[in-house]
């Protein structure tokens, strides 16, 4: 037996107004619409739903019973409808994330609190792993997406570069290049480096290699069966110098120094499966594109700013002599 939702509205209008006619009107539909569906309803129940007089209709015993659990019906569909919505939009729901960074501050922790801002009824179950890891399991939907390093290219998935970070040197406070400002690569040709043996000290230890390779040098590394902070502390023991992104260097610790390595910057990537279909991961990955094109429209300003002061010569102080305007009355 096939029912549609609108032969409900037909049966609960025509017993709301006692009339196929003024039923009709309500609805907006012709007369000979509701009359006819209605009676095609009937035939297929087996029992009359209405009494026809010449003023209208009135609703039988059985008539009476299907409009009660047809009510019923129309608003569990109502309510189904309300629940559904939210998510659908992405207002509500789950979205799961991989993460590669660190979120004491920089890009990606500014984008999550942005979006836990504008979407406080999706639940944000954040994962900590290696880009491998969090790719694969992008691949097989257990993460909606991964914010990784470099630029991964892969088949099966999607990616969208969207924000830099600046390298770092991690020194102990008391080191002989703790008092510079910034740092080279040819300063660090004899330093000895630390790294954990989890992620991301394999990818650390595989861009000192190539960097310092470039300089002819084969640097000395140690790996570390450590997390993060315990490597900090490390550093600090002078058992070696490492590197970090610039979003970790919020985080302080004791007889530890960060020193900006020139030259040097991060990409980050956005990576995702283009056959996810959750409207929460759509809505994060548009907060966070148009964050990245804001955060590069700002950095091109202030570039643009600083080429401008650098062009400009420096307006004479208050102070300075004026230029003579006296005439040379010698003769």
């Amino acid at each position: 037996m096939t029912i549609e939702l609108r032969h409900l509205h037909y049966v609960i209008a025509a017993s709301r107004w006692g009339s196929f006619r003024r039923a009709a009107l309500s609805l907006g539909v012709e007369q000979s619409a509701i009359s006819r569906r209605i009676q095609d309803l009937e035939d297929e129940l087996g029992a009359s739903l209405f009494n026809r007089h010449s003023g209208g209709v009135i609703l039988t015993n059985a008539g009476k019973k299907f409009v009660r659990h047809a009510r019923q019906a129309l608003s569990e569909v109502s309510h189904a409808a309300a629940n559904v919505g939210p998510i659908g939009r992405g207002e509500e729901g789950l979205v799961c994330v991989g993460i590669f960074s660190s979120l004491a501050s920089g890009f990606l922790a500014q984008m999550l609190r942005a979006y836990s801002d504008c979407y406080a009824g999706v639940h944000i179950d954040i994962v900590e792993g290696g880009p491998s890891d969090h790719i694969a399991a992008v691949r097989m939907h257990k993460l909606d997406v991964a914010f990784v390093t470099g630029a991964p290219s892969q088949a099966d998935c999607d990616a969208a570069q969207l924000w830099t970070e600046r390298v770092f040197v991690v020194l102990p406070s008391g080191h002989a290049l703790a008092e510079r400002e910034c740092i080279h690569w040819d300063d660090l040709r004899d330093q000895a480096f630390i790294v954990s043996e989890g992620d991301p000290g394999p990818e650390i230890q595989d861009f000192l290699i190539t960097r310092l390779a470039d300089l002819g040098v084969h640097p000395a590394i140690e790996r570390y069966r450590v997390g993060r902070d315990n490597l900090m502390h490390i550093v600090s023991l002078g058992r070696g110098l490492t590197l970090t992104s610039e979003a970790t260097v919020a985080a302080r610790f004791p007889g530890v120094v960060y020193r900006r390595l020139d030259g040097e910057a991060l990409p980050f990537c956005a990576v995702w499966s283009p056959d996810n279909d959750n409207p929460a991961l759509r809505r994060m990955l548009s907060l966070a594109r148009s964050m990245a094109k804001d955060k590069s429209l700002c950095s091109l300003s202030a570039t643009a700013n600083e080429h401008f002061k650098k062009s400009v010569p420096a307006a004479p102080s208050p102070n300075s002599a004026a230029p003579s305007q006296t005439r040379d009355r010698s003769p």
